[in-house]
Protein backbone atom coordinates (compact mmCIF):
# COMPACT_ATOMS: atom_id res chain seq x y z
CA UNK A 1 0.00 0.00 0.00
CA UNK A 2 1.88 3.41 -1.15
CA UNK A 3 0.66 6.94 -1.67
CA UNK A 4 -1.48 7.80 -4.32
CA UNK A 5 -3.72 4.88 -3.87
CA UNK A 6 -7.22 5.35 -2.38
CA UNK A 7 -6.99 2.71 0.31
CA UNK A 8 -3.79 4.56 1.92
CA UNK A 9 -6.12 7.79 2.38
CA UNK A 10 -8.71 5.32 3.81
CA UNK A 11 -6.37 3.07 6.43
CA UNK A 12 -4.37 5.91 7.25
CA UNK A 13 -6.97 8.68 7.62
CA UNK A 14 -5.49 11.06 5.72
CA UNK A 15 -5.95 13.62 3.35
CA UNK A 16 -7.48 12.48 -0.03
CA UNK A 17 -5.97 14.80 -2.21
CA UNK A 18 -2.43 14.93 -0.27
CA UNK A 19 -2.26 11.84 1.82
CA UNK A 20 -0.10 13.74 3.85
CA UNK A 21 -2.65 15.89 6.14
CA UNK A 22 -4.95 15.10 8.73
CA UNK A 23 -8.85 14.54 7.71
CA UNK A 24 -10.32 14.18 11.06
CA UNK A 25 -10.32 16.19 13.90
CA UNK A 26 -9.34 13.33 16.39
CA UNK A 27 -9.43 9.63 16.40
CA UNK A 28 -12.77 7.76 15.93
CA UNK A 29 -13.20 6.14 19.46
CA UNK A 30 -13.12 9.93 21.00
CA UNK A 31 -17.08 9.67 21.21
CA UNK A 32 -17.46 13.91 21.81
CA UNK A 33 -15.69 14.39 18.53
CA UNK A 34 -16.34 10.87 16.34
CA UNK A 35 -16.33 11.43 12.86
CA UNK A 36 -15.68 15.32 12.89
CA UNK A 37 -13.22 16.52 10.20
CA UNK A 38 -11.54 19.49 9.49
CA UNK A 39 -12.91 22.36 7.30
CA UNK A 40 -9.42 21.67 5.25
CA UNK A 41 -6.00 19.50 4.80
CA UNK A 42 -3.68 21.79 6.82
CA UNK A 43 -0.98 21.09 4.66
CA UNK A 44 -2.54 20.78 0.73
CA UNK A 45 -5.84 23.53 1.99
CA UNK A 46 -8.14 21.08 0.41
CA UNK A 47 -11.62 21.83 1.47
CA UNK A 48 -12.94 18.75 3.14
CA UNK A 49 -16.74 19.85 2.43
CA UNK A 50 -17.53 20.93 -0.78
CA UNK A 51 -21.28 21.56 -0.63
CA UNK A 52 -23.61 21.17 2.31
CA UNK A 53 -24.60 18.23 3.39
CA UNK A 54 -21.71 16.35 1.52
CA UNK A 55 -21.36 13.57 3.66
CA UNK A 56 -25.43 12.41 3.58
CA UNK A 57 -24.10 10.04 0.90
CA UNK A 58 -21.73 8.63 3.32
CA UNK A 59 -24.56 7.28 4.91
CA UNK A 60 -25.04 4.75 2.10
CA UNK A 61 -21.42 3.52 2.84
CA UNK A 62 -22.19 2.95 6.52
CA UNK A 63 -24.90 0.82 5.67
CA UNK A 64 -22.77 -1.26 3.22
CA UNK A 65 -20.39 -1.42 5.90
CA UNK A 66 -22.78 -2.67 8.39
CA UNK A 67 -24.48 -5.12 5.69
CA UNK A 68 -20.68 -6.37 5.32
CA UNK A 69 -20.29 -6.92 8.82
CA UNK A 70 -23.71 -8.35 9.82
CA UNK A 71 -23.19 -11.65 6.49
CA UNK A 72 -19.43 -11.77 7.99
CA UNK A 73 -20.77 -12.58 11.50
CA UNK A 74 -23.97 -14.43 10.31
CA UNK A 75 -21.35 -16.52 7.78
CA UNK A 76 -18.60 -17.13 10.35
CA UNK A 77 -21.55 -18.38 12.78
CA UNK A 78 -23.32 -20.67 10.67
CA UNK A 79 -20.30 -21.99 8.85
CA UNK A 80 -17.78 -22.76 11.39
CA UNK A 81 -19.81 -23.91 14.66
CA UNK A 82 -22.57 -26.13 14.92
CA UNK A 83 -25.92 -24.72 16.36
CA UNK A 84 -25.68 -21.85 17.17
CA UNK A 85 -28.75 -20.03 18.65
CA UNK A 86 -30.02 -16.89 16.31
CA UNK A 87 -30.18 -14.43 19.67
CA UNK A 88 -26.24 -15.36 20.02
CA UNK A 89 -26.15 -14.38 16.54
CA UNK A 90 -28.27 -10.94 16.93
CA UNK A 91 -26.57 -10.29 20.30
CA UNK A 92 -22.95 -10.74 18.33
CA UNK A 93 -24.23 -8.34 15.62
CA UNK A 94 -25.54 -5.75 18.12
CA UNK A 95 -22.50 -5.72 19.97
CA UNK A 96 -19.98 -5.49 17.52
CA UNK A 97 -22.23 -2.86 15.47
CA UNK A 98 -21.98 -0.84 19.16
CA UNK A 99 -18.23 -1.26 19.27
CA UNK A 100 -17.49 -0.82 15.50
CA UNK A 101 -20.04 2.21 14.98
CA UNK A 102 -17.57 5.11 15.92
CA UNK A 103 -14.89 3.29 13.53
CA UNK A 104 -17.74 2.72 10.69
CA UNK A 105 -18.56 6.58 11.18
CA UNK A 106 -15.27 7.84 10.09
CA UNK A 107 -14.40 5.35 7.67
CA UNK A 108 -17.36 5.66 5.67
CA UNK A 109 -16.95 9.73 5.66
CA UNK A 110 -13.58 9.17 4.56
CA UNK A 111 -14.34 6.29 1.85
CA UNK A 112 -17.08 8.88 0.80
CA UNK A 113 -14.15 11.60 0.31
CA UNK A 114 -12.46 9.30 -1.63
CA UNK A 115 -14.84 8.99 -4.19
CA UNK A 116 -14.85 12.50 -4.98
CA UNK A 117 -11.73 14.36 -4.00
CA UNK A 118 -8.78 12.55 -5.96
CA UNK A 119 -4.62 12.53 -5.11
CA UNK A 120 -2.32 14.83 -6.57
CA UNK A 121 1.28 14.40 -5.83
CA UNK A 122 2.27 18.04 -6.35
CA UNK A 123 -0.59 18.66 -3.88
CA UNK A 124 1.13 19.70 -0.73
CA UNK A 125 3.39 22.38 -2.83
CA UNK A 126 0.26 23.97 -4.32
CA UNK A 127 -0.31 21.95 -7.48
CA UNK A 128 3.13 23.28 -8.56
CA UNK A 129 5.77 21.43 -9.40
CA UNK A 130 8.98 21.79 -7.55
CA UNK A 131 12.21 22.34 -9.69
CA UNK A 132 15.39 22.86 -8.40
Amino acid sequence: MTKGSKLYSIITFKCPHCHEGKFFVDQPYNLSRSGETLEECPLCRQNYSPEPGFYFGAMYVSYALGVALFVSIWASCNWFFDDVSVWLQIGLVVGASIFLGPLFNATSKIIWANFFIHFDKNAKDGGKEVTH
